[in-house]
């Protein structure tokens, strides 16, 4: 059964939630990332059924994370590869790899997936960072604000936060 999708929605986050599809898909882009891309090793790799990963990687070509290539004739066979956007989705990725290692839900003795500075071999981390002086923002002192493409919504959402009742979106809607 299929969700509803978030066309409509003015929010990145659901951008990038419908662009990815579901689990399925952020474990394909995880094997990209590290290197695999052929359908016989994602399925091996994630153990999704063939009509699963078949409508996964259609998805991810159709919103133009992955593209396609043919490695082979007679049979034609294909190789997938991440774009320049599947390619920034590699920040999700690690903020999941990060977020999980941090829970380590599974007890085990170290993250299973390092990421590590390709020149120098030491670990790397997202973490927030202050856009003009470029040092480290603490959870502590996060604020969300609504950005320039906000709209009545997402501005309601904010709100509720700030006061304990506020309006519906409904009620800004109708009083705009």
């Amino acid at each position: 059964m299929r969700s509803k999708g978030f066309e409509g929605m003015r929010c990145s986050i659901a951008d990038v939630l419908g662009a990815l599809g579901d689990r399925w898909s952020i474990l394909i882009v995880r094997d990209l990332l590290l290197g695999l891309s052929r359908y016989d090793e994602f399925q091996s790799s994630t153990g999704v059924t063939n009509a699963t990963l078949s409508d996964r990687l259609k998805l991810l070509e159709k919103n133009g994370l992955i593209e396609r290539r043919r490695y082979q004739t007679k049979p034609d066979r294909y190789e997938y590869l991440l774009t320049k956007m599947g390619k920034d989705v590699a920040l999700v990725v690690q903020a999941l790899a990060q977020v999980g290692d941090k829970w380590n839900l599974a007890e085990l003795a170290g993250p299973p997936l390092k990421f590590v500075n390709g020149r120098t071999g030491e670990p790397v981390k997202l973490v927030p960072m202050d856009e003009a002086s470029g040092l480290p923002v603490l959870a502590q002192d996060l604020r969300l604000e609504p950005g320039e493409g906000a709209d009545d919504i997402m501005r309601w959402r904010l709100a509720l936060k700030s006061s304990a009742s506020g309006p519906t979106p409904e009620s800004s809607e109708a009083s705009s």
